[in-house]
Order: C-alpha cells, then sequence, then structure tokens
C-alpha cells in the first residue's frame, strides 16, 4: 500500500495536516472581528489535506527516470530551517507575531547565509509590520499580540 515516494510523503503530509489542524482550531476567537485569526489556519490545514490526498492517488513517474534526494551535506541545513519553523510556531502566541516574525526572519536568513545585516534587518523588520497591517487595517484579522500592547 505505501510502496511509492507520493504515498508515504502523502501519509506524512496528512498526518502534519491533522496535528497542524488540531492546533489550529485551538487558537483563541476574538471578539467583535469579522474574519477571525484562525480562518487563515484552518483554511492552509484543509488544503494540505486535500493536496496530501492527491498526492496519494498521484503515480509516482520520476522514481524510474531519476531519483532525486536531498543531498546528505544539505540536509543538516534543511532541519535546521524546519528547527526555525518549529520554535517559530511555538512563541508565536507568547511573543506575538511581530516580533517572533522579525526574530525568525532575520536568524533564518543568517542561517541560510546571508551576510548582508542591514538589509536582512531591514527586510526582516519591514515585511512583518507591512504583513500586520495588511491584516489588521484591510482585512480585520487580527494576529497574536503577544507582548506587544498592539
Amino acid at each position: 500500500m505505501f510502496h511509492t515516494v507520493n504515498r508515504k510523503v502523502s501519509i506524512a503530509l496528512l498526518l502534519l495536516a491533522i496535528f497542524y489542524l488540531v492546533l489550529s482550531f485551538k487558537l483563541p476567537s476574538y471578539a467583535y472581528v469579522p474574519v477571525d485569526s484562525d480562518l487563515v489556519p484552518i483554511g492552509l490545514g484543509f488544503i494540505l489535506i486535500g493536496l496530501s490526498v492527491a498526492l496519494f492517488f498521484q503515480k509516482d513517474y520520476e522514481k524510474e527516470e531519476h531519483e532525486e534526494r536531498i543531498p546528505r551535506k544539505e540536509l543538516p541545513i534543511v532541519l535546521g530551517v524546519v528547527g526555525f519553523i518549529i520554535f517559530y510556531i511555538f512563541l508565536l502566541e507568547i511573543i506575538g507575531f511581530i516580533l517572533v516574525t522579525v526574530l525568525f526572519l532575520f536568524f533564518c536568513s543568517l542561517f541560510l547565509g546571508y551576510r548582508k545585516h542591514m538589509i536582512n534587518a531591514a527586510v526582516s523588520l519591514a515585511v512583518p509590520i507591512l504583513i500586520y497591517i495588511l491584516f489588521d487595517s484591510f482585512l480585520k484579522v487580527q494576529l497574536p499580540m503577544g507582548i506587544l500592547p498592539f
């Protein structure tokens, strides 16, 4: 049943999506907002479930032509980024969207080898602030505030 790579990956993604949805449904709801902050995570979770099911039934063509794998020397980099993402998710509610996103973008870019620190800092500050303004002002979706008063 799980002989192809697509099926193994789809089962792993399906389990991840279910775990992600369980955590998304536990997000607190906010009063007086037309669209709550759990809408996007829940939608993304269901999309991931749908794509996992589609991947499960997709035929595995590439295995015969050339087998693509992550090279062993790049595996620590991939695992490091996954660690950054897990740490980001863990700290999102505690510290808040803006601060944890700034830290995530800056240190993840640094980890990936980007060495222009001033540009990295400017982008790490600008992107979360713009996303926060977009969600708060235009979409009326509250992002996790954390320790910041806004």
